[in-house]
């Protein structure tokens, strides 16, 4: 386990690219979060059936073919969203690793704006020499932040 003080935005994502840390794999995902790149999101993500994502807002998706329409939907919408990694750790073996830590960030829509508290796994797997994603769960503690989160981004407001 490797604890880190780190907080991972995508910023360094330019810098970091070509090499082959967990870190650089989870630059790569926040540069595309943040950047709303969805082509850059698909690299990030194993191109295999068996890939799924929990959390908030899509609930339980398999297989890319049903994680793609969630960052479309949060990506091709009128809002911002920014979110950095941070308070977490990392555990890596040879050909798979995971982080555990917590996302903070903003949801901007006009002049509306809500602080983000979110906690997050990923679990990333070595496939053809790269680093991919197989599994992400994020879940919101306080259930009123939730509550409101869903309505803005998924449209119930």
């Amino acid at each position: 386990m490797r604890t880190t003080k780190q907080v991972i935005t995508g910023e360094r994502h330019e810098q970091m690219a070509g090499s082959d840390t967990p870190e650089a794999a989870l630059e790569a995902f926040y540069a595309a979060f943040n950047g709303r790149d969805l082509a850059l999101m698909e690299q990030n993500w194993a191109p295999t059936d068996d890939i799924a994502l929990d959390n908030p807002l899509g609930g339980i998706r398999r297989g890319w073919n049903e994680i793609r329409p969630l960052y479309e939907r949060v990506f091709g919408g009128a809002a911002r969203v920014y979110v950095e990694f941070h308070d977490y750790t990392l555990h890596v073996g040879s050909d798979w690793f995971y982080a555990v830590g917590r996302e903070r960030g903003v949801y901007r829509l006009d002049d509306a704006e809500l602080a983000l508290a979110i906690r997050t796994s990923r679990v990333y797997r070595k496939i053809s020499g790269q680093w991919k994603q197989v599994h992400h769960h994020g879940s919101i503690d306080d259930p009123q932040l939730l509550a409101r989160y869903q309505s803005a981004v998924l449209g119930n407001r």
